[in-house]
């Protein structure tokens, strides 16, 4: 299905959110990183300039891939997929080394996570897949099927990055239970990947000793991040410090501007303003859920409900780790943890949901 007349009329409310997010990411982002670009770098833009050049980027692809008919861009499905195994494949023997994983790939001066482009493809590979087996998805044998090409990129980038993978899973999940007619076919689902989570933690002893520093982070050393996290959501109460005035950003919360950023947001903004970002980031996934169910057909239905389930796990492994109600799995917050490659490819597969909601009459 495809049409290029009249004029195209996008979801103007997702828009204008996913704006005011990059905008708030942008802010919070200069007041988290300014002390430790000053101290590293000498430079206290260094993190925002770095991040605003890729957000420009990806505004721009966001643009071009919106002006797309989506059904075009579905004939990238099968390289994309092939391209997020090569590159994760690639990392494992040539990627970069930081903090003990190897997430990241240089090529020249610039450095990207491949995990990032990863998600992206799995939901565009996932949504032409799925359609193509649309009418024989009440059938267990067929749900296994189209499964099956998503587990070698979970695992490829569950080696470095556990986290994403998990993200990658759950991505996978949620858009095959939406085009299956039979939700009790999910129960034997859900118990094997208990089991292989079990097995998986059991593997590698420093999994299970993440485990052990979530229940008892003040015993460890490995607990010092997460300590000053909690600290730092404490001491903003309801209205917070002020912008600016973060005390914990100052050298005590490591690497502040990543994933635990939310925390620093809790401490400069208190609960209010903590609570007005997690209200934006619902109000992102409401237009998801009504793009996906208005969707001219089932590939955009399944395009859309993709970045909704991408939105919400990523959102609530963030903010759950950084209130230390799960594990610290190293995931970050869309759109205002610092990270380029991040910010990037989610708002190129923000245009890929702006195109769905342009066909929608």
């Amino acid at each position: 299905m495809e049409r290029s007349s009249g004029k195209r009329r996008y979801d103007e409310t997702l828009l204008a959110v996913v704006i005011i997010l990059i905008a708030i990411g942008l802010v919070m982002l200069y007041s988290t990183s300014s002390y430790n670009g000053e101290v590293k770098f000498h430079d206290p833009f260094y993190y925002l300039k770095k991040q605003g050049f890729a957000t420009f980027v990806g505004f721009l692809g966001m643009v071009i891939v919106s002006r797309v008919d989506y059904h075009r861009w579905a004939v990238l499905a099968i390289p994309g997929y092939l391209t997020a195994i090569a590159l994760s494949v690639a990392v494992m023997f040539f990627g970069d080394e930081y903090n003990g994983s190897k997430r990241w790939l240089s090529l020249g001066p610039v450095s990207f996570q491949p995990s990032e482009f990863a998600k992206v493809a799995v939901i565009l590979f996932l949504a032409w897949s799925v359609t193509k087996y649309a009418k024989k998805m009440d059938k267990f044998r067929t749900l296994v099927l189209a499964m099956l090409p998503v587990l070698p990129i979970a695992a490829l980038v569950g080696a470095s990055n556990l986290s994403t993978a998990i993200i990658i899973l759950g991505i996978a999940v949620v858009l095959i239970f939406v085009a299956s007619p039979k939700y009790s076919q999910f129960i034997w689902m859900g118990t094997a990947a208990v089991a292989f989570m079990a097995v998986f933690l059991a593997m590698e002893s420093y999994r299970l000793e993440r485990i052990a520093i979530w229940r008892n982070p003040e015993q460890y050393e490995k607990g010092y991040q997460t300590l000053q996290g909690l600290y730092a959501i404490g001491s903003g109460g309801l209205f917070g410090r002020g912008l600016g005035n973060s005390v914990q950003k100052l050298g005590f919360l490591p690497e502040a501007q990543n994933d635990m950023i939310f925390s620093i947001i809790c401490e400069e903004l208190g609960l209010v303003g903590a609570g007005i970002i997690i209200l934006l980031f619902f109000l992102l996934i409401w237009r998801f859920f009504v793009i996906a169910t208005k969707a001219p057909d089932l590939l955009g239905a399944l395009i859309a409900s993709g970045a909704m389930a991408h939105m919400m796990i990523q959102v609530i492994l963030n903010i759950a780790v950084v209130t230390n109600s799960i594990p610290n799995t190293g995931i970050t917050l869309p759109f205002i943890s610092y990270g380029g490659t991040s910010v990037l490819f989610l708002l190129l597969e923000m245009g890929l949901v702006l195109s769905v909601s342009g066909l929608i009459e």
